[in-house]
């Protein structure tokens, strides 16, 4: 009988708001620690979802200037005219709307960071401004005379590689190269060893401490299907999932229904399968489930990871008493 799978024994490391038992991921620990020491830019290279703004938050914490400002903007959220107010602040009058004097990010982050997530966004006509800032460390907040001092380190993050974006021409080549002095290659999570099992546990342990429901088991099913899952979404995915199982879901075993379609191979989130797809899945799992424990009502029911009442409700309803 294949029983349901318990929380093993996993000694997870901490750093910086990031866990992990990969040993890919502990040696991106050191080079954060490395890079975080000096001065240099820092672009972090990753996947949608595997906590680029995390890595820069420890490269912050690592540096000398860690007890300083750390800020953070998506450079994919603003249009052109509010990433520019947003990051260099404006004065009064410069726009509508603009009724008094505002510091932006460049100012507020002085003598801190300044870390710009897709970067790669940027709109062309900010980006020779920001490269002055990186090269003089001065701007004028928009609509201004006067030229302000900072004293700024910059991280940034993409998705995308930069040197594709040149190509294309939509980015400029001089700002990639002040951008990427150093750069780190975050992995995805199906490439982090053995991490997809901690952060399960990991994400079942934070969300039993909420209250309310409290998941002690995984069920076969889904344990194997989770395995087998790509995780595209990586990190955030695996995270939002099980959040999901949490509040939709009921008793102390996590099971394949309480997961997402594209999760049990059921299509995409935009492809949605249809009720007799689902219910053809779930005849499927209580033939399985017959087979594997002899037909034993009570060894079924742990099997599949529902209580008895709810296994007696779905024999009935597919004719299988």
């Amino acid at each position: 009988m294949t029983r349901n799978i318990k929380r093993p024994d996993l000694t997870l490391t901490h750093f910086h708001g990031m866990h992990t038992v990969a040993p890919q991921m502990l040696e991106l620990f050191e080079l954060i620690r490395r890079a975080g020491r000096s001065e240099a830019t820092v672009l972090v290279r990753g996947e949608s979802g595997t906590g680029k703004e995390l890595v820069a938050g420890a490269l912050h914490r690592e540096s000398a200037r860690g007890s300083k400002p750390f800020y953070a903007v998506n450079c994919a959220t603003f249009t052109s005219e509010m990433l520019a107010s947003e990051l260099f602040g404006h004065v009064r009058g410069a726009f509508t709307g603009a009724i008094r004097d505002r510091d932006g990010l460049l100012a507020m982050a002085d003598k801190g960071t300044l870390f710009l997530d897709e970067v790669a966004e940027l709109p062309i006509e900010l980006q020779a401004r920001l490269l002055r800032v990186l090269q003089t460390q001065r701007f004028t907040p928009v609509g201004g005379t006067v030229e302000q001092q900072v004293d700024v380190r910059f991280f940034s993050a993409t998705n995308v590689a930069l040197r594709k974006a040149v190509a294309e021409g939509r980015f400029r080549e001089d700002l990639m190269y002040r951008l990427r002095v150093v750069v780190l290659y975050l992995p995805r999570l199906a490439d982090r060893t053995g991490d997809v099992e901690a952060l399960t546990w990991h994400f079942i342990d934070a969300f039993n401490a909420r209250g309310g429901r409290r998941v002690h088991a995984v069920a076969p099913a889904a344990w194997a299907a989770m395995q087998a899952y790509g995780w595209p979404g990586n990190v955030r995915e695996l995270m939002n999932n099980l959040e999901s199982a949490f509040v939709l879901g009921e008793g102390p075993v996590l099971t394949l229904d309480e997961l997402a379609p594209e999760i049990r191979g059921q299509g995409t989130r935009h492809d949605e399968p249809s009720r007799d797809t689902l219910q053809d899945l779930e005849r499927q799992q209580l033939v399985e489930a017959f087979a594997v424990t002899g037909g034993h009502r009570g060894r079924m029911a742990e099997h599949l990871g529902v209580s008895r009442p709810t296994l007696y409700r779905r024999l009935k309803k597919h004719g299988l008493t």
